[in-house]
């Protein structure tokens, strides 16, 4: 059995007079993609900063990798990485440069030969040596994610990673991302395409009215959407359906 890297209870974070997370409680399991779906404004993005160490909650429990977030903040830092919705990468720089850069500020020994590593693990030979600024965008979005494996931490944080992509360049990242998880990475993404989490999630919470309303397998979300009909066939339900019954469910009561 996996053990669970991250753990939160009962988190709660408001600005101002605006709540934006009540009670969440969420645990993801070492080595698998987990995803975080929400609407709009749901408090996906509030909920990666917390456990990125980049804002604070007002209450609750946040232990990463072992390390609690109120005691350990900098070691939690050094076994995480984060890649946010756009593409946080220096279109001066070749792809090369933008690798050997966060290298050193890693203060890792041989920031060449990582980035070396790098270019050839994400097939960028060809673009490597060109600025990013001629990238396209799947390919800057390949740039970015590499970059985030500078000093090879133990889990990343996709905040979107596809939004504003190309059909082409999102099928791109999902394969990125499979790979990531297949080599022992935990990756935790946070998504408005439901497609992508049925596609790529080994686990999935649906965050809406500010908490976790539902969290588990895809097989375990399904038994939450009424049964399907029976007429020649039976129809499966999508997660989209999914999602939308469980947040209607939840308004309802």
């Amino acid at each position: 059995m996996k053990k669970n890297i991250i753990k939160i209870n009962g988190v709660k974070k408001s600005y101002k007079n605006v709540k934006v997370l009540k009670g969440v409680d969420l645990q993801v399991e070492q080595g698998g993609i987990f995803a975080l779906l929400g609407s709009n404004g749901a408090g996906k993005t509030t909920m990666i900063k917390i456990m990125a160490t980049l804002i604070k909650s007002d209450e609750g429990s946040v232990v990463i990798n072992g390390f609690d977030i109120e005691k350990n903040p900098g070691d939690i830092r050094s076994s995480i990485s984060l890649t946010g919705q756009f593409a946080a990468i220096d279109e001066i720089l070749t792809g090369r440069e933008n690798l050997q850069m966060i290298a050193k500020l890693r203060h890792l020994k041989n920031p060449n030969q990582v980035a070396d590593e790098l270019i050839k693990r994400f097939g960028m030979s060809e673009a490597a040596d060109r600025r990013v600024g001629t990238y396209s965008g799947g390919m800057k979005r390949r740039i970015d994610i590499a970059m985030s494996l500078v000093g090879k931490p133990k889990i990343i944080f996709l905040d979107e990673p596809t939004t504003g992509l190309d059909p082409e360049a999102r099928l791109e990242v999902w394969k990125i991302i499979k790979e990531l998880s297949a080599a022992g990475t935990t990756v935790f993404l946070t998504t408005q395409y439901l497609e992508e989490a049925e596609q790529l999630a080994d686990k999935i919470a649906i965050l809406h009215g500010r908490k976790i309303i539902a969290q588990g397998t895809l097989g375990d979300l399904k038994k939450l959407f009424p049964p399907a009909k029976v007429e020649y066939v039976e129809k499966q339900p999508t997660l989209e359906e999914i999602f939308l019954a469980i947040i209607g469910k939840k308004e309802e009561n």
